[in-house]
């Protein structure tokens, strides 16, 4: 009896993971996503040499290596003027001027994003730490992190790198 008990458990486990995997590569397959709000997303899906072609080397290393560019030295830490940030690779509508402020850290920070659908959220233990990573829904290109040390009105900062941005007045 325990024999079947623990084999029932085995097969059913197996079979849930197989189900997941499924799903899983029917959504690389057709380009097909969720943005953190549940919002399905028409995917950019392109070789690591396609990318390189598009993007400069800091670029790509943000970008598509969840890299971090050093402190106060990005295009837009301090950047003032008016108007929208996009994704660097993609294009896709990030974050609004209307949002940004300073945060004293050395890179573009935000308390809200553009829209629901164009960020998604990934949990990352790198470092030996917890931190929440914002990528691009459109590319999955890495953006920065979210932190809950922001102003009113959300309380968050969207903490990103000028490197996987382009700002368009």
């Amino acid at each position: 009896m325990k024999n079947s008990i623990l084999l029932f458990s085995f097969l059913f486990l197996a079979s849930c993971n197989h189900a997941q995997n499924v799903h899983q590569n029917d959504k690389k397959d057709t380009g097909q996503s969720t943005s953190s709000q549940g919002v399905p997303v028409n995917k950019i899906i392109k070789t690591d040499d396609e990318w390189k072609s598009q993007l400069s080397e800091e670029e790509y290393y943000v970008l598509r290596e969840a890299g971090t560019e050093r402190a106060f030295t990005g295009g837009y830490w301090d950047n003032k003027k008016e108007g929208k940030y996009v994704c660097r690779a993609c294009g896709a509508d990030l974050f609004d001027s209307a949002t940004k402020f300073k945060s004293g850290t050395g890179w573009p920070s935000f308390y809200q994003p553009a829209n629901n659908e164009c960020i998604t959220e990934h949990k990352d233990g790198k470092f030996e730490m917890t931190r929440t990573e914002v990528v691009c829904s459109k590319c999955d290109g890495h953006l920065g992190h979210l932190f809950n040390d922001g102003p009113a009105p959300t309380g968050l900062r969207y903490c990103i790198n000028s490197a996987s941005l382009k700002f368009v007045e």
